[in-house]
């Protein structure tokens, strides 16, 4: 088991966006903030409107995919050997087909997990199918069906953390790249629990705090947020850039993280000068 040191991935991460953050951005904002930008100028109730034309939810899921390849690059971009933006691009889209099959294939799983828990809170009474509503019934029985299967749910994602830069770093298939995630974070579950929880506590409270503040102020100049309104182009333009930050960010670091645990730390990340 190799050590690993968020504080040194975090250093590591600050020093690369700051010689090659021009690089970085514009990655983001070509394949992370406009595909967002798309979205949210579309369909600003996200992909989870049931009443949005189909059109719009393909246009939405091919969106997603783009930023989904976007954020492979950005991780490739992190990484040694130096590689210019066009390849990095290239090479996201490439892999982003092996990525998503490793994603579905976690979701599969979890979805599977669920299915003995609603088979005993089905054998204990608990009403699980209810035309009238989704929600479960707030017993102790739920309760405590609902924390197992969130230990689980996040006992799981940890240990597939590394999958994205796997993928990115290796050529290997979804399986093996699931199977390397799992080992590469091996004893190492809390501190990559906490970083996430650190980090997605301080991106919901941006996010959160500036669409609120973003959604009001939009709503008394602009009108109510509606697709292909002005006030949904604005809102949508500052969440894209937000969250195109928060993505860089983020891929940069499990760049870096990847690089502690596979035992690259020899070698420096960098991109070319020309970064073209």
């Amino acid at each position: 088991m190799r050590g690993l040191s968020i504080s040194r991935a975090w250093d590591e991460s600050r020093d690369i966006l700051a010689r090659d953050g021009r690089l970085f951005v514009s990655i983001a904002l070509c394949l992370v903030a406009l595909p967002t930008l798309i979205m949210g100028l579309l369909n600003p109730k996200g992909m989870g409107d049931t009443g949005a034309p189909l059109w719009i939810s393909v246009v939405s899921l091919i969106a997603s995919l783009v930023a989904l390849g976007g954020q492979l690059a950005l991780i490739r971009l992190a990484l040694a050997p130096s590689i210019t933006v066009a390849d990095a691009i290239n090479h996201g889209m490439r892999r982003m087909p092996i990525y998503l099959v490793s994603a579905i294939i976690i979701v599969v799983f979890l979805v599977l997990m669920a299915f003995p828990f609603a088979f005993i809170l089905a054998a204990m009474g608990v009403p699980i199918a209810r035309e009238e509503t989704m929600t479960l019934p707030i017993t102790p029985p739920v309760i405590v069906a609902v924390l197992l299967y969130l230990a689980i749910f996040c006992f799981v994602g940890v240990r597939m953390l590394m999958s994205a830069p796997v993928v990115t770093a290796e050529r290997i298939g979804p399986i093996v790249a699931l199977k390397r995630s799992w080992v590469l974070t091996a004893g190492h579950w809390w501190m990559l629990f906490g970083f996430l929880v650190l980090f997605f506590i301080a991106a919901m409270i941006i996010l959160v705090g500036v669409g609120a503040a973003l959604g009001a102020i939009i709503g008394l100049s602009l009108g109510p947020v509606q697709p292909m309104s002005a006030s949904a182009l604005v809102l949508a333009l500052a969440h894209s850039v937000l969250n195109a930050a928060l993505t860089t960010l983020l891929a940069v670091m499990m760049a870096r993280i990847y690089v502690q645990l596979a035992g690259r730390v020899d070698v420096e990340a960098g991109v070319p000068n020309t970064g073209i």
